[in-house]
């Protein structure tokens, strides 16, 4: 057996179901949409793009969340909400039909932990979601300070991507211990085309089938990601997920 096949068992023959439909969800809740600020779109025309391919996938509502880092993407509001209206009044003009809105992807770091003490959090929705993501290289000592902190601010805490951070792979206990610490898990759809890594793949099928998964999103920062989700409309695990309807996307809308 591989490498994978040793961690996370042997692989079943998937089954055959018809392509997923993101339209039942309607909304993506993670991806970098606002020009020039982060590593995603870099102008204007690069937003509309990739907008449009969304649209064309089934999405009506897009929040978009740009990373905020402390050595790296030094956003905050005075950034990110101009570039949102830049790309609102674009939409319009071009009648697209789209509804958009920004809150941040938070590096948890020291000046993230510094944000949540002092100022007030770009989040979303009615349950006042923040979308927050670790690095991929270090497992953080302060992950369950952090979840605990928003938690009292008033946030409810997801995890972006936690299929990506392969120092869990071996310990996936810790993805229930996230969960039962409060903070919820949003899974990136293209990790179920192996987008990412063979890894980041079997973990997303196990969360998936282990009911982990609170939200999907698309992560989008270039046309190759909308691509590929074009492609991880014929993963089994995402027709389950979607047509579940657990998923939270929705409530969104």
């Amino acid at each position: 057996m591989g490498l994978f096949s040793n961690i996370f068992g042997s692989k079943k023959k998937e089954e055959v179901l018809p392509p997923a439909d993101y339209g039942l969800i309607k909304v993506d809740m993670h991806s970098h949409l606002i020009p020039g600020i982060d590593d995603g779109a870099q102008t204007l025309e690069e937003s509309i793009e990739l907008i449009k391919g969304l649209k064309e996938l089934g999405f009506t509502t897009l929040i978009t969340t740009p990373h905020i880092m402390s050595d790296f993407y030094r956003n905050k509001p005075e950034t990110i909400l101009p570039g949102l209206d830049l790309v609102r009044e674009e939409i319009a003009k071009q009648g697209l039909g789209v509804t958009i809105h920004a809150a941040a992807e938070y590096y948890l770091d020291g000046g993230f932990e510094k944000k949540i003490k002092e100022e007030k959090l770009l989040s979303f929705g009615k349950e006042n979601y923040l979308l927050f993501e670790l690095s991929y290289l270090n497992r953080p000592d302060s992950m369950s300070r952090v979840i605990f902190d928003l938690i009292s601010a008033g946030y409810k805490p997801i995890l972006a991507h936690p299929e990506r951070y392969p120092y869990f792979y071996d310990k996936f206990e810790v993805y229930k211990e996230i969960v039962d610490r409060g903070a919820l898990l949003q899974l990136n759809t293209n990790s179920l085309t192996g987008y990412y890594s063979p890894g980041a793949k079997a973990i997303a099928e196990r969360l998936i089938d282990e009911g982990l998964v609170s939200f999907i999103g698309t992560d989008t920062h270039k046309t190759g990601h909308v691509k590929a989700l074009g492609m991880a409309r014929q993963s089994p695990h995402l027709y389950r997920l979607i047509e579940s309807g657990k998923l939270k996307n929705i409530t969104l809308a």
